[in-house]
């Protein structure tokens, strides 16, 4: 871990622990007790959204020279999302883990690091969709200061996040791998970099022939989409456990908004105390009690740990067997 991630560990740590003591933490442990067993048909739930956004890598195999399937798109997946939510670093780290377990399970590397770029930008663009769709619940509530704050902060972010993926999108037009490697290279001009130069102007040309084929770029954007809409189920399933239902118009709201907020915080990991902060703000805007605005943040930590430690061990054991097979073999 870097000395910066270190840092920004500690930060949200330090933020976690002060917004659990702000509300009591027995109330919020007793509100989260409430889900009890629950908690495994919340994680089993978010099967759902995962194979949909399995699907959305998926389709962009299509017509590409890839033995890809289905399955390996979960797999793939499944392993990024969890370093995603666990692993300091994970927001840049889980895109490139999946890339590599594509390649592992027979996939050409410039096929799979096209598919996961291309996926991971428009499902950056679906979760600003998505963000935008939130704002639109809020403005319904103007009246409110808080929802005014709100609104302006979801709308700031997502005019950030928006300028950095569309920008992402532009240097991917114009062969993003290719400069980063001639950038590399001239810091290390005793090594020779051939090789790899010869890999990124194939993932290169990989991404501008994937881009060529706008109905699967669309279909990709689209399930993206789906994706995030259908995660709205998970907070209507975890605040139904708690004895406190609500409309599926205020867990559209209070999942699009928490989501925009913890993509906002992509530089500490897993957004730890500024997820937990944020959906404290938002909760009353859905007519509960921040205590239980709290546990439902905790309920989806713990949705987490429950797909995402399996996830992780399955990462392990994966790249244990891909470095037992790229072993030479004994004479």
């Amino acid at each position: 871990m870097t000395r910066a991630a270190t840092w920004l560990l500690s930060a949200g740590a330090l933020l976690f622990i002060g917004v659990l003591a702000s509300q009591g933490l027995p109330a919020v442990v007793a509100t989260l007790a409430l889900a009890g067993w629950g908690l495994l048909l919340v994680a089993l739930f978010h099967l759902v959204p995962l194979v949909l956004d399995a699907a959305a890598i998926r389709v962009l195999f299509d017509g590409a020279a890839a033995r890809g399937s289905i399955r390996d798109a979960l797999l793939a997946r499944w392993a990024g999302e969890s370093a995603n939510s666990l692993m300091p670093g994970g927001q840049i780290g889980g895109p490139l883990l999946m890339a590599r377990q594509l390649a592992m399970r027979g996939m050409r590397m410039q096929d799979a690091a096209a598919a996961i770029t291309i996926s991971t930008t428009f499902q950056t663009f679906a979760q600003i969709i998505f963000a935008l769709l939130g704002v639109a619940l809020l403005g319904a509530q103007s009246s409110q200061i808080s929802a005014y704050a709100l609104r302006t902060s979801a709308l700031v972010a997502s005019g950030l996040l928006a300028l950095q993926v569309g920008g992402f999108y532009l240097i991917q037009r114009r062969g993003f791998f290719s400069k980063l490697m001639r950038a590399v290279t001239r810091f290390s001009s005793k090594r020779d970099w051939s090789q790899l130069m010869s890999q990124a102007e194939a993932i290169d040309l990989e991404v501008q022939l994937t881009y060529r084929r706008p109905g699967v770029v669309a279909a990709s954007f689209i399930l993206s989409l789906i994706g995030w809409v259908v995660g709205t189920g998970e907070v209507y399933l975890i605040v139904l456990l708690f004895g406190q239902p609500v409309t599926w118009r205020d867990a559209l709201l209070l999942e699009s908004l928490g989501q925009a907020i913890r993509g906002a915080a992509f530089a500490i990991p897993g957004a730890l105390g500024v997820q937990e902060g944020g959906y404290l703000l938002l909760a009353p805007l859905a007519g509960l009690p921040p205590d239980t605005g709290l546990a439902l943040s905790l309920a989806k930590r713990a949705r987490e740990l429950l797909l995402g430690l399996p996830g992780l061990l399955y990462l392990h054991l994966a790249e244990r067997a891909g470095a037992a097979a790229a072993r030479p073999a004994p004479p």
